[in-house]
This record gives C-alpha cells, sequence and structure tokens, in this order.
C-alpha cells in the first residue's frame, strides 16, 4: 500500500486506501481529546509535570485513570520513580497551564516556581484553579511504544467545574513541545 501525501486530500465520499500509521494520523490529527497535566514526586524529592494528550478513565471499580507519558520526556524518568502521580483535568480557560507544563522542560526550568500549586497525597503537587484532579498510588506501568502507560489510582481528588468546557488538543495543537514526543 501507498502513503498518500498529506496535502492530497480525499475526495468526499471516497475512501483513501493508505498505511495504517498515515490514516492514525490524518484521523487522530482531527479528533479533539482532553488535555490533562501529569505531575510526580519521586521519593528523592524531584518534581516534575508534563502536558499529556493520551488519557482515560480505564476502571469505574475500583476508580482508575490511565495517563500515557512520552519516554522521551523529563517528567518519565520522575514519574516512573513516583509511588503516586495526580492527573489534572483542564478547563478551556487552563491554556496558560496548558504551555506551561506542555511548551516549557523540567530539563530547564521548574514549572512549579511559575504556578500556584500545594501538596497532594504523599507530597505529589496539586495544581491550583484546574477544573479538577485526582491523585493516587501507580497501580500499573505498561509500555505502549514510545510512551508508557500509568494507571493511577483516583484515590483522592478534588472538582470545581466538572460539566464546565475542557481544555482539547485542537486549543494546544500549535503549542511547541518542551521535548519531542
Amino acid at each position: 500500500m501507498t502513503r498518500q501525501a498529506r496535502d492530497t486530500p480525499a475526495t468526499p465520499g471516497t475512501t483513501v486506501t493508505t498505511d495504517g500509521e498515515a490514516a492514525l494520523h490524518e484521523l487522530a490529527a482531527g479528533l479533539d481529546p482532553p488535555m490533562v497535566i501529569v505531575t510526580a514526586l519521586a521519593p528523592d524529592g524531584r518534581r516534575s509535570g508534563c502536558l499529556v494528550g493520551f488519557s482515560a478513565q480505564c476502571s469505574i471499580h475500583p476508580p482508575r485513570v490511565l495517563a500515557c507519558i512520552s519516554k522521551a520526556n523529563h517528567t518519565f524518568a520522575v514519574a516512573t520513580a513516583a509511588p503516586v502521580l495526580a492527573v489534572h483535568f483542564l478547563g478551556d480557560d487552563d491554556r496558560g497551564l496548558a504551555q506551561l507544563f506542555g511548551g516549557e522542560t523540567g530539563d530547564e526550568v521548574d514549572k512549579f516556581e511559575r504556578c500556584s500549586w500545594r501538596p497532594g497525597p504523599n507530597g505529589v503537587p496539586v495544581l491550583d484553579g484546574v477544573k479538577g484532579w485526582v491523585a493516587g498510588a501507580v497501580a500499573g506501568r505498561f509500555d505502549v511504544g514510545d510512551h508508557v502507560a500509568f494507571v493511577v489510582e483516583a484515590e483522592a481528588g478534588g472538582y470545581e467545574e466538572p460539566s464546565g468546557g475542557q481544555l482539547g488538543f485542537q486549543a494546544v495543537k500549535d503549542v511547541e513541545p518542551g521535548h519531542d514526543a
């Protein structure tokens, strides 16, 4: 099969046959999944956080959320060592936090010096002013390619505006990443 050029649009009503990577890229580019920020605190005191586009509730009983972190990201090493992670749900007015946690790297800056936060369960940073958050023990880590999926127990949390607008991928797709994915 051949890969169709990105600038060659499909004729309406026709199916473009291509390889799976190209098809997934084209299909996913039009989606607007919610963006979250994952924060971590390692036992040695290192803290980190990053903007995540691959996340979902993955269990009702027990309540769990899955968040995938790029292996190239500064947060990856901290999250791998951390016993607890916090997953922050963003409202449509949280673009500034998304820019900070997605456009800067912890290799160069302390993002937590540039935002308001407080210690949460086990000391994990909990960001102030977000739509909501959940935090808990890491129940599992699974290699899924260039990312690792972290399954987080929803043991503690808070919310301000659960039904309000969410910050989605389309609103932040122009953020230059602090690290390549």
